[in-house]
């Protein structure tokens, strides 16, 4: 059976985002200060905290977004046999620390569009958008505390190693993105770029299909192996984001124009691939133009023509499809037939096939 898993995407999205809304409300009052922080020795600032955390907040969140890491979330735990919706708060975990790290991200990059509007620091200021996001990298918790007696002592500390570990893996796979685009690196491997999304894209995926795995009651070797295939799918996810960011793409479009990932000097896999197999003048002028972070159309053009020269983009498109063809027949057989098993497979083709 063929699933459109766009369309269920967009069946669930309605249902994440209410959960959101109901731990994050449009607009706060007091009495949800107090749930959220305590009462206050002195005085809360609520048009303040409104003002310079909410609002910008919802703003980011209402330009859309796949969900696609909550869905992931909800589909594993299914495919295992529990009910996800007694775990649905949980979804705030994967999607709003993703959305954080954009934020972050594109302060980093100086990025100056995201989601078809212009990148949140640019409307509220940086100071505003590096604590909203610092603050979204810690709220997803809140849900977790909340329900720590529902979800029991173990899978609790459980969640919480995982949230731990993949949080201090997210910094470490940016570390790494932003030194190799300052141009920083030396001898840039396929490994080390892989290490890199596993790090960064596949972080995320990874902590959605294990927090899902324990929330599922699942041994310790099928959470780290159900990790090992979200990770892939994160990775295959980065690929196919690269891909189309150097396309006549709908996503280039909404991120302000073909080619970004050049501007900002990024080392794509698509890059890696063709400065190893490149001739010496080709390899030269591709990382000349990386490294000028140019604007400029022309130039831009001329570094996608050299990778095209080199089939680089056939290349990564057929990697993303075997290393998630590989890390699905890992996990394949430990999950029972079931309808959210065949979606999940779906799913993972997908993330690696789509067009935005």
């Amino acid at each position: 059976m063929r699933y459109d898993i766009k369309k269920l995407l967009e069946e669930k999205k309605p249902i994440i985002d209410a959960t959101i809304e109901k731990w994050v409300p449009r607009k706060i009052n007091m009495e949800w200060l107090e749930r959220i922080c305590g009462n206050a020795r002195y005085e809360f600032d609520l048009e303040i905290i409104q003002k310079t955390v909410i609002d910008p907040f919802w703003d980011f969140l209402d330009r859309g977004g796949k969900r696609w890491r909550p869905y992931l979330f909800l589909l594993v735990t299914e495919a295992l046999g529990a009910k996800p919706e007694e775990y649905l708060d949980l979804v705030l975990i994967p999607e709003i620390v993703h959305n954080a790290s954009i934020i972050v991200d594109d302060i980093e990059d100086n990025s100056e569009f995201r989601r078809g509007k212009p990148c949140l620091h640019k409307i509220f200021g940086v100071d505003v958008a590096i604590n909203t996001g610092n603050w979204m990298y810690f709220f997803p918790l809140i849900p977790l505390f909340k329900n720590r007696e529902k979800f029991g002592k173990e899978k609790f500390q459980k969640i919480l190693e995982v949230y731990i570990q993949e949080m201090n893996n997210i910094h470490f796979g940016q570390a790494m993105d932003i030194g190799w685009h300052k141009g920083w690196g030396k001898e840039i491997t396929v490994e080390k770029y892989l290490q890199m999304c596993a790090f960064k894209t596949g972080t995320l995926a990874r902590m959605s299909a294990k927090i899902a795995a324990i929330c599922a009651g699942a041994s310790d070797e099928v959470v780290e192996k159900l990790g090992h295939f979200a990770e892939s799918i994160g990775i295959a996810f980065q690929i196919q984001d690269d891909i189309l960011n150097i396309s006549e793409s709908e996503l280039a479009r909404k991120k302000g124009g073909i080619g970004e990932d050049i501007t900002e000097g990024k080392r794509t896999l698509m890059v890696i691939y063709t400065l190893q197999n490149a001739s010496k003048e080709d390899a030269q002028r591709l990382e000349e133009i990386l490294n000028m972070h140019t604007k400029d159309e022309k130039l831009i053009k001329e570094a996608i023509e050299i990778m095209k020269k080199y089939n680089a983009i056939e290349f990564a498109k057929n990697f993303a499809r075997e290393l998630v063809k590989k890390t699905w027949e890992e996990v394949e057989k430990l999950l029972p037939e079931s309808e959210a098993k065949q979606k999940l497979k779906a799913f993972s083709q997908f993330l690696i096939e789509r067009d935005v």
